[in-house]
C-alpha cells in the first residue's frame, strides 16, 4: 500500500516536473503573435523535430498555405512562392487516444502513409475527433498532437478567416500570404 502511494506521488511529481519543462516557441506571424507550448512529456520525438526546424530558423519566411475555416490552419510547408522547403527525414508518429486533436492544439501533417510528417503543422481551429487516433491500421492512426496555443488564439482565428484560392495545384492557399515572419523558443 505505502509502496504503491509512494509509486503514485513519484510519478505525478515526474509528470509535472516535465510539464514545467516543457518550451514555448513564440511564433511572430504578420497577423500577429502566437505562443505554443510544446508537450515533449506527450509526444517528444514530434517536440524535437519541430525544435530542430524552430532552432535552425527553417520556419522563418514561411506561410500558412492551407486554411479551412472551421477546420484547421496548416503551415510549415511552403514560402510565399508556393516552394516547398527541403526537409528533414520524416518522423515516427506519436498519435494517441489520449491526446486528442482539439481547439487550438498543433499536429503534425502527414501523407496517407504513418510515420510521413516532416516539417508542416496544423493548429486545429474546432475539436476535430476525427483526427484522433482510433488503432494501428493506416486509417485510425490519427494525427499526433504535440503543443497547444496559450496565448494568441485571437491571431489564429483571424488566419482562418482570410480569404482562400487556388495556387497552382493547391487549394485554399491564402489569397494574400499569411507569413511566419519568425519562430523562436521562449527563455
Amino acid at each position: 500500500m505505502i509502496r504503491s502511494l509512494l509509486t503514485a506521488l513519484i510519478l505525478s511529481i515526474s509528470t509535472a516536473a516535465l510539464a514545467q519543462d516543457n518550451p514555448v516557441v513564440v511564433m511572430e506571424t504578420n497577423k500577429g503573435t502566437i505562443r505554443i507550448e510544446l508537450w515533449a512529456d506527450k509526444a517528444p520525438i514530434s517536440v524535437e523535430n519541430f525544435l530542430r526546424y524552430t532552432d535552425n530558423e527553417l520556419y522563418d519566411g514561411l506561410i500558412f498555405h492551407r486554411v479551412i475555416n472551421g477546420f484547421m490552419i496548416q503551415g510549415g510547408g511552403f514560402n510565399a512562392d508556393m516552394v516547398q522547403l527541403s526537409t528533414y527525414e520524416p518522423i515516427k508518429n506519436e498519435a494517441k487516444s489520449n491526446v486528442p486533436n482539439n481547439r487550438g492544439t498543433l499536429s503534425m501533417a502527414r501523407t496517407n502513409v504513418v510515420d510521413s510528417a516532416t516539417s508542416q503543422f496544423f493548429i486545429n481551429l474546432v475539436d476535430n475527433d476525427f483526427l484522433n487516433h482510433t488503432n494501428d491500421t493506416p486509417r485510425g492512426f490519427g494525427y499526433a498532437v504535440f503543443g497547444e496555443v496559450i496565448e494568441g488564439m485571437e491571431v489564429v482565428d483571424e488566419i482562418a478567416g482570410v480569404a482562400t484560392g487556388r495556387s497552382g495545384p493547391y487549394s485554399d492557399v491564402p489569397t494574400e500570404p499569411v507569413v511566419i515572419v519568425s519562430a523562436r523558443r521562449e527563455i
